[in-house]
C-alpha cells in the first residue's frame, strides 16, 4: 500500500505540493495558535494582579481581551483519538477543587491559583478531538505543571524544612544588586534589614523586597514555556538548555531593572507612584520578556522546520 501511494504521488507531482501546502498552513496554524495561548497566558496573570492590587477596571479590561483572543484560536479539523478520558477527569477534579477553595476558603486569588486553574483546563484539552486544542492543552499543562512544581518546592518545602532560601535570596541576589546600581546613579538609599532599604527623597519611605518581588514568579513562568516547547516541540537537549540558560538570565535581570525603577520613582514621585508603578510594570515586564522568548523559539524550531523541507 505505501509503494503504491509513492508511485502515485510521482505520477501526480500537484497533489504532493498540495499536501505539502497542507502540512505547512496546519503547522502555521498550530504556531499561530500556541503563540495566542502564551499571550492569552500573560494577560491572565496580568489581570489578575490588577484585579488583587491595582485597578479592577483594568482587570475586566485584561481579561476582556484574552477573551476576544480565545476566539482568535482557529481549530482544525477533529480527529479520532483513544477514547480514554482520564486527563480530563483529573482536570475537572482540579478546576472544581480551586473554585471551590477560592470561593469558599481563600478569597486572595494569586498566580498560583491561575496556574493550578490553568493546569486544569488545560488537562480536560488534552481530552478533547482536535488536534490543535490537544497541543494548546499539552502546552498549557507544562506551563502550569512546572510552576506549581517549582513554587512548592522553592516556597513550601523549603518553608517546611526551614530553610531561608527566599531571604538570602532577595538579599543577596535582588535588594543588593539593585541598591548597588542605585547608588551609582547618585541616589541615596540604605539597606535597613535583610529585604528592607530605606528611602529619602520625596518622602521617606521604607520598601521590602520580598516574594513576588523576587521576580521568581516570572521565572518559573518563562522555565515552564521552555520546558513546554521541549515536549511539545521536540527541542534538542543542547538547543533546551541554552534556552533555559536565557530565560533565566532575562527574567533575572528584567526583575532587577524593574526593582531599581520601584526604587527612583519611589525617590522623585513619593510612595503612591511608586506603589502604581509596581502594579503594571511587573506584567508588562513579563510580557516584552515572555514575547522575545517566543520568537526565539519560534525562529528555533523554524530552521530545522525549513531545512527539512529543503532536503525533501
Amino acid at each position: 500500500m505505501l509503494k503504491t501511494n509513492v508511485k502515485f504521488l510521482s505520477v501526480f507531482p500537484f497533489k504532493t505540493e498540495k499536501l505539502k501546502c497542507g502540512e505547512r498552513d496546519g503547522d502555521m496554524m498550530i504556531e499561530r495558535n500556541i503563540i495566542i495561548f502564551l499571550l492569552i497566558l500573560a494577560l491572565f496573570l496580568g489581570a489578575t494582579v490588577e484585579i488583587s492590587e491595582g485597578s479592577v477596571l483594568i482587570g475586566i479590561l485584561l481579561f476582556a481581551i484574552a477573551v476576544v483572543l480565545i476566539s482568535k484560536i482557529k481549530i482544525g479539523k477533529a480527529y479520532v483519538v483513544q477514547p480514554s478520558k482520564f486527563h480530563m477527569f483529573v482536570g475537572v477534579v482540579i478546576l472544581a477543587c480551586d473554585i471551590i477553595y477560592n470561593v469558599t476558603i481563600s478569597r486572595d486569588l494569586g498566580t498560583l491559583d491561575i496556574m493550578t486553574f490553568l493546569l486544569g483546563i488545560s488537562l480536560i484539552a488534552h481530552d478533547i478531538n482536535n488536534e490543535e486544542i490537544r497541543r494548546v492543552g499539552r502546552l498549557g499543562a507544562y506551563i502550569s505543571a512546572t510552576f506549581i512544581v517549582l513554587f512548592l518546592f522553592f516556597f513550601s518545602f523549603f518553608n517546611a524544612m526551614n530553610i531561608n532560601f527566599m531571604h538570602i535570596f532577595d538579599h543577596y541576589f535582588v535588594l543588593l544588586p539593585s541598591v548597588f546600581i542605585i547608588r551609582a546613579f547618585g541616589l541615596p538609599i540604605q539597606v535597613v534589614s535583610t529585604e528592607t532599604v530605606m528611602i529619602k527623597g520625596e518622602e521617606e519611605m521604607s520598601v521590602i523586597i520580598g516574594g513576588p518581588c523576587s521576580g521568581l514568579y516570572s521565572m518559573f513562568l518563562l522555565i515552564g514555556i521552555i520546558v513546554a516547547y521541549k515536549k511539545v516541540e521536540r527541542l534538542q537537549t543542547a538547543k533546551f538548555l541554552y534556552l533555559l540558560a536565557i530565560s533565566i538570565i532575562l527574567a533575572y535581570i528584567a526583575n532587577i531593572f524593574r526593582v531599581s525603577i520601584l526604587y527612583t520613582v519611589g525617590f522623585f514621585h513619593g510612595k503612591e507612584a511608586m506603589f502604581l508603578v509596581h502594579v503594571h510594570l511587573g506584567w508588562i515586564i513579563f510580557v516584552v520578556v515572555a514575547a522575545v522568548l517566543i520568537y526565539i523559539l519560534n525562529r528555533m524550531t523554524e530552521i530545522p522546520h525549513h531545512s527539512s523541507q529543503r532536503s525533501s
